[in-house]
C-alpha cells in the first residue's frame, strides 16, 4: 500500500531538520540600495528610467555604460547633487544604511558615511596637496589628533602624496589629482565612496595603480565602493558585481566575472567579438543584435 501524504511529511521532517542554520539565515542588508529610481532635469528632461541597484557592505561594484548613459547622474543621485544642476529624483527611493537619503542635504550624507569623487577629480588648484586632503575633514567632529591619525593612513596608501604634500595641487599630474581627490574623500572616514570615472584621462599603468588601491582600501579598510566606468575590462577586473547601464536603464547585471564572459558585453564593451574583426559597415549591422533591446 502506498504511503498516506502526512506519512511522506514524516519521514522527511529529519531530513529537514538537519539542515545547518546558515543554509536558512537571511542575507545581510546591503550597505546601498537603489530603487527604481527615475530622474528628471529642468522639470522635462528625463533622464534615469526606473534605476535600481544594491551594493553589499564591504563590496565593490561597477556601474558600466558608454558616455551618456546615466551613470554620472545615477551618482549625483545618490550623493544628492542633483539640485546644482536643476535635477531631481521624481520617482523611487535611495536607502543608505538603513535610511531613506533623498530629502539629506549633501553634507549630512557625508556625516552618515557616503561621498562620490567627482570625474575630472576638481582638487582646489591653489591648495597644496595636505590642504585638499584637511578638506576632507571638514564635517568631522572628533578632534585633531584623530584627523592627523587619518592623514598618515592616506599617505600610508597614496606615498607619492606624502612626497608631494606640500606641491600646490594644480601642479601635480593627472594621477596624482586622482590619488588626491580619493584621499580628501578617505579623510571623512567614510563607509561607502561613489568613485566617477577614476581612469578618465589617466595612462594604462596609472589606471592600474589607482585600482589597486581601490582595492587595498576595500580589503584593507572596509570601505564600500561603487564604480562609474567607461574601462569596462579593469573595472570587472576588480569588482564583484557589476550592472550595465543604456540609455538610462540598466539593461544587464550579474558577478562581474558572468559579465567578463558574457558575449553581449565581450562584443560590445570590451571589444572582443566571436568572430574576430569586424568592418565599422557590420559593426552598424550587429549593433541592432543587442537582445536588451529587443
Amino acid at each position: 500500500m502506498s504511503e498516506t501524504p502526512a506519512t511522506e511529511a514524516a519521514g522527511r521532517a529529519p531530513a529537514a531538520a538537519s539542515l545547518p542554520a546558515a543554509a536558512t539565515a537571511p542575507a545581510a542588508a546591503p550597505i546601498l540600495s537603489v530603487n527604481n529610481i527615475e530622474v528628471i532635469y529642468d522639470h522635462v528632461i528625463l533622464v534615469l528610467k526606473g534605476v535600481s541597484l544594491t551594493v553589499p557592505e564591504r563590496g565593490v561594484v561597477a556601474l558600466l555604460g558608454a558616455n551618456g548613459a546615466g551613470k554620472t547622474t545615477t551618482l549625483k543621485a545618490i550623493s544628492n547633487l542633483l539640485g546644482a544642476e536643476r535635477g531631481e529624483v521624481t520617482k523611487g527611493s535611495i536607502v543608505f544604511c538603513g535610511e531613506t537619503v533623498e530629502a539629506l542635504s549633501p553634507n549630512a550624507l557625508v556625516r552618515r558615511g557616503c561621498i562620490q569623487v567627482m570625474e575630472g577629480r576638481h582638487c582646489f588648484g591653489h591648495l597644496s596637496i595636505e590642504e585638499n586632503l584637511l578638506t576632507g575633514a571638514y564635517t568631522r567632529r572628533d578632534g585633531g589628533a584623530a584627523i592627523r591619525r587619518d592623514l598618515e593612513m592616506v599617505y600610508t596608501y597614496f606615498p607619492r602624496l606624502k612626497v608631494r604634500r606640500a606641491s600646490q595641487a594644480g601642479y601635480t599630474s593627472g594621477g596624482e589629482q586622482q590619488m588626491c581627490a580619493i584621499g580628501r574623500a578617505l579623510m571623512s572616514r567614510p563607509k561607502m565612496i561613489l568613485l566617477d570615472e577614476p581612469s578618465m584621462g589617466l595612462a594604462p599603468q596609472l589606471v592600474e595603480e589607482i585600482f589597486e588601491i581601490v582595492h587595498k582600501l576595500n580589503v584593507g579598510e572596509g570601505v564600500s565602493f561603487l564604480l562609474a566606468e567607461q574601462n569596462t575590462n579593469v573595472a570587472l577586473r576588480y569588482a564583484t558585481h557589476g550592472y550595465i547601464l543604456e540609455n538610462g536603464r540598466v539593461v544587464m547585471d550579474g558577478p562581474a566575472s558572468a559579465l567578463a564572459e558574457n558575449e553581449d558585453v565581450r562584443e560590445f564593451y570590451l571589444g572582443v567579438g566571436g568572430e574576430g574583426r569586424k568592418s565599422f559597415r557590420e559593426v552598424k549591422h550587429y549593433k541592432r543584435r543587442k537582445r536588451w533591446l529587443s
